[in-house]
């Protein structure tokens, strides 16, 4: 009997065909109701005990190579089929490409707009301290900014928390270099407001800093003008005085948008100007906080919202799509 299986096993080994009906009739020669196996296993109950460890084990190498065997078969005989119904010439399909987010395509047309000027991309921490997004800021200790409601605290006594805006990165930037200097600071923020359809709880800010001698008011009209019409197409801006604790004197920056359309009386509230930005000529306790002597140099400072300028350029009307990841949303910027 032990022989027999010998030979049934050199058998399966040498077995070979494409062909579905021959390699059906192997596995009911071996796998089915009436097959060898079947008559193996009977079998079995009739062998002596002494000899059924080795006749079993014999089995099992049978079952395994004729089960490897319809295995192998098998995917010979569909790779085949494969085979002859593609046409092996015809390009491959085309990978899905995914889309740049809108936020990090306005991100970069303004960054290349302050590049083209001279200006270079500075970087920094999200987890700041209070020195450097605070009071290195001139941003004294009763101001609303540090107040629990409006800053997401990590740790006090020190104080360390997500930075509300890039100006930190300004202060590390001029710390560590020598006027002039020319940047933009990008990068997330953080506030606690509630979310909303206007306003989130994380967003992004894009600053500017020009430290240099002779830094003017006019200089910084000049650079906003530029910038406004590279961006929007609209030359026309106005300036009316505010307030920040860094700069001063301090400005908003609006832009003439028009009235040429339903959406630009909705987002202009009838009066076909919009606020951008806020900008400055920067406080010379600032420069003292970082070394820089404010008598022999001057500079200016401006930031804005990255996603009030995507909404504005796009028409979208809730800030709060750039955080869902909403596929059918993304898919729109594909080619841009």
């Amino acid at each position: 009997m032990l022989e027999k299986i010998d030979d049934l096993l050199i058998e399966v080994q040498n077995f070979q065909s494409s062909a579905k009906d021959e390699i059906e009739q192997f596995r009911l020669k071996f796998n089915g109701k009436k097959g060898i196996m079947n008559d193996f296993y009977d079998a079995l109950k009739q062998i002596p005990n002494e000899q059924k460890k080795d006749f079993g084990q014999k089995i099992n190498i049978l079952r395994n190579a004729v089960n490897g065997k319809l295995e192998e078969l098998k995917s010979s005989s569909e790779s085949k089929i494969i085979l002859e119904k593609e046409d092996l010439t015809r390009p491959a399909f085309p990978l899905e490409l995914g889309s740049r987010h809108p936020i990090n395509l306005v991100k970069n047309k303004i960054i290349d707009i302050f590049k083209s000027i001279g200006f270079a991309v500075a970087d920094g921490p999200e987890i700041e301290d209070d020195w450097h997004n605070f009071t290195a800021l001139n941003l004294p200790e009763y101001h609303p900014a540090r107040d629990m409601q409006d800053t997401f605290f990590i740790e006090q006594n020190p104080d360390v928390l997500l930075r509300t805006h890039t100006s930190s990165v300004q202060i590390r930037y001029m710390e560590n270099n020598e006027p002039p200097m020319r940047i933009l600071a990008p990068g997330r923020v953080f506030r606690n407001e509630a979310v909303s359809s206007r306003s989130h709880c994380i967003f992004h800010q894009i600053e500017g800093l020009y430290i240099d001698e002779n830094v003017s008011f006019a200089d910084l009209k000049q650079t906003i003008q530029f910038f406004t019409t590279e961006l929007f197409g609209k030359s026309k801006i106005r300036m009316r005085p505010s307030y920040f604790p860094f700069t001063e004197p301090s400005a908003e920056v609006d832009v003439y948008w028009g009235l040429n359309s339903e959406t630009d009386y909705r987002i202009t509230k009838g009066t076909g100007w919009l606020e951008i930005m806020g900008c400055g000529m920067v406080d010379p306790a600032v420069l003292k906080n970082v070394n820089i002597d404010p008598d022999k140099y001057s500079g200016y400072a401006f930031g804005m919202g990255i996603e009030r300028i995507v909404m504005l350029l796009y028409q979208m009307s809730d800030i709060r799509m750039f955080f869902e990841n909403d596929i059918r949303m993304l898919e729109q910027f594909e080619t841009l």
